[in-house]
């Protein structure tokens, strides 16, 4: 165990990760003599606006990097990025990091530092709250935090990639509160109303307030009344009624379109979003008083990739449903396929893995699913554009480091056959002889190549 981090175990089974806060210094490169503090257990890198550390690196990946943090110590892990990440100038793909280490991701150099300041992760004891599972401790720590939130009206901010659960969040805090669980639980997709119907749909309307309310109307929040408010795609809100939705919340009270009446409501508000709002304030599309009125507690739930470990329970509790819902008992997952699985990337996160499932369970002949019922392999650059910039930001790293055209030129090569062979053998499911015919090569340098960049054909292949 590191001397920086510390696990404590609670009586209710609950762990207490005790971590130093850490300083990130860009020594050199874009941006040099920046400083960015960081205290949460996970921080992403790279020049996406989506990062908790954005860079402003044309060679550096749009989620280049991520540090993590447990019981060992804090973890510098390479996120498959196209130039690499090099510490104390080796390249890695995951390394722990000691106080004062430096790390390279592109043409920028970091120094990570500890400091005396420190921080509390709790973890919870269990697997599963509400209909969300998961035993990573990146999802052990969404739980920690639901049950700590669950009980009491404060308003909750879902942040996370669609496909995440993020309704499956709000319906657990609803289905967990000791006395709004009874009350009604509302949904209200901000995406999915036109503009200038979503004020009426929200706080109603009355007769005769625009061309076609031959009535009076309650919207959203009276009909959730002593339950739960979930508005999802909260980003979608026009801007126009974004100050009228804050005076709501801070006034517990909504007015009718229509109306001069004030009506007082009693509701419990949960919201979600996929979109940065953050960024959305600076771009001016968000308003920031709204934005905290809504961020009193936040939390963020993480993409299906970013816990692999997840993905055997997620199966098989979905595989249950799929059986009984296809009237079978027999069908099952290999543990090729299962390996195969956690290496997908999952854009659509675990609503596509549930409809992976229930797919490959009623089209399998067998009594085993395959990840041929893949909607598509895992995503490689395919566009000229993709390839060329590529091949471009590796020239400009060999040329930064000096290295001969020789040498170079073998690096890109040994790059593109690495990723040319591992699409080609997913693709024909680990067959090296239909890789080879399609290739257009003997089946004797395929293997060469394969054992070469140390490819197994195994690990690629169904069950």
């Amino acid at each position: 165990m590191s001397e920086q981090t510390r696990t404590v175990y609670l009586d209710d089974g609950e762990q207490k990760l005790e971590l130093q806060r850490y300083r990130l210094v860009v020594t050199d490169g874009p941006g040099e003599a920046r400083s960015i503090d960081c205290d949460a257990r996970r921080t992403t890198i790279g020049s996406s606006p989506d990062n908790d550390v954005v860079l402003d690196d044309p060679a550096i990946s749009r989620i280049h990097a991520v540090i993590e943090v447990d019981d060992r110590g804090y973890v510098l892990r390479d996120e498959d990025s196209k130039n690499g990440t090099y510490l104390e100038g080796i390249r890695i793909r995951e390394a722990f990091l000691d106080d004062g280490a430096t790390f390279r991701l592109g043409k920028t150099t970091i120094q990570f530092d500890t400091t005396d300041e420190s921080v509390e992760v709790h973890f919870s004891g269990k697997e599963r709250f509400g209909d969300l599972l998961g035993q990573s401790l990146a999802m052990r720590e969404v739980f920690s935090l639901l049950e700590r939130v669950s009980p009491t009206d404060a308003t909750v901010l879902v942040e996370g990639e669609s496909g995440t659960g993020k309704e499956l969040v709000a319906r657990a805090l609803h289905d967990h509160h000791p006395s709004r669980q009874d009350g009604p639980f509302v949904v209200v997709d901000c995406s999915a109303i036109p503009a200038d119907l979503i004020e009426s749909e929200l706080f109603g309307h009355v007769e005769g307030a625009f061309t076609g309310a031959t009535g009076n109307r309650e919207g959203a929040f009276q009909a959730a009344e002593g339950g739960t408010l979930f508005l999802d795609e909260l980003g979608e809100l026009s801007q126009d009624l974004q100050p009228k939705l804050l005076r709501a919340l801070e006034n517990d009270a909504i007015k009718p379109v229509g109306s001069n009446e004030t009506i007082e409501t009693d509701v419990r508000i949960v919201a979600a979003t996929n979109q940065n709002l953050q960024r959305a304030i600076e771009e001016g599309t968000f308003r920031e008083d709204l934005y905290y009125r809504f961020a009193v507690v936040t939390m963020r739930l993480p993409p299906l990739r970013e816990r692999p470990e997840d993905i055997p329970v997620l199966v098989e509790h979905f595989l249950k449903d799929a059986n009984e819902m296809s009237d079978r008992e027999d069908v099952e997952v290999g543990y090729k396929t299962m390996e195969k699985l956690k290496r997908h990337r999952w854009p659509g996160n675990v609503r596509e893995l549930k409809n992976f499932v229930e797919r490959a369970v009623l089209l399998t002949t067998g009594d085993t699913i395959e990840t041929r019922f893949l909607d598509a392999a895992d995503p490689v650059p395919s566009e000229p554009e993709a390839a060329e910039e590529s091949a471009g930001s590796m020239a400009t790293m060999a040329i930064e480091e000096n290295l001969p055209f020789k040498d170079a030129k073998n690096r890109l090569i040994e790059e593109f056959e690495r990723s040319y062979w591992r699409e080609l053998l997913r693709r024909t499911d680990g067959n090296v002889s239909e890789a080879a015919r399609i290739a257009g090569v003997h089946r004797k340098s395929v293997e060469y190549i394969l054992k070469k960049h140390d490819i197994s054909r195994e690990e690629l292949s169904d069950s």
